[in-house]
């Protein structure tokens, strides 16, 4: 079982503003710091399996987009967009980049000569299928700190968390 550990950084933050404005209420930092911090140290480590795949994030979020869509493992590019959460500008420069590795295709759709199919290649699912294999053992290494009950709690309040979110 995990056990807890002493001040950190985000703490001294804390304690600091309590000191210097015992006015105000800095605990969300404790929260919100944290958060941040860990996006910053896991990107980090994520992109170094992306990288040794020769794929940057939005490359590997587009193949593990095709290839966990299922056969036929092709999406219109709106499609792409949609579970990307990019811009379809965004999508087309990653598609671009990902065709001219071989890794998709592109053809127009059968129903709207203005639409275009992005088709992951036999290469490109080689790529994307050896890929998340090491992709879900570093995630798994990143997580070890944590106990399987501790991880799904922390799953729980995530979610609870983007869902209560304010919207723009």
């Amino acid at each position: 079982m995990a056990t807890p550990t002493g001040p950190d950084g985000v703490d001294r933050i804390v304690a600091q503003w309590h000191l210097e404005r015992p006015d105000l209420d800095p605990s969300p930092m404790h929260v919100i710091g944290r958060i941040t911090r860990l996006h910053w140290a896991l990107n980090e480590r994520l992109l170094e399996v992306f990288d040794s795949h020769g794929l940057g994030r939005g490359e590997f979020d587009v193949l593990a987009t095709l290839r966990r869509s299922g056969e036929p493992y092709e999406l219109t590019a709106g499609e792409l967009g949609g579970s990307t959460m990019v811009t379809s500008g965004a999508v087309t420069k990653r598609v671009d980049r990902l065709e001219q590795a071989g890794l998709v295709a592109r053809r127009t759709a059968d129903d709207d000569a203005r639409g275009r199919i992005i088709k992951l290649t036999d290469r490109g699912r080689q790529v994307i299928d050896d890929a998340i294999v090491t992709h879900l053992r570093n995630e798994a290494r990143l997580l070890s700190g944590l106990t399987a009950s501790e991880r799904g709690t922390l799953t729980d309040l995530l979610r609870k968390l983007g869902q209560t979110l304010p919207e723009d």
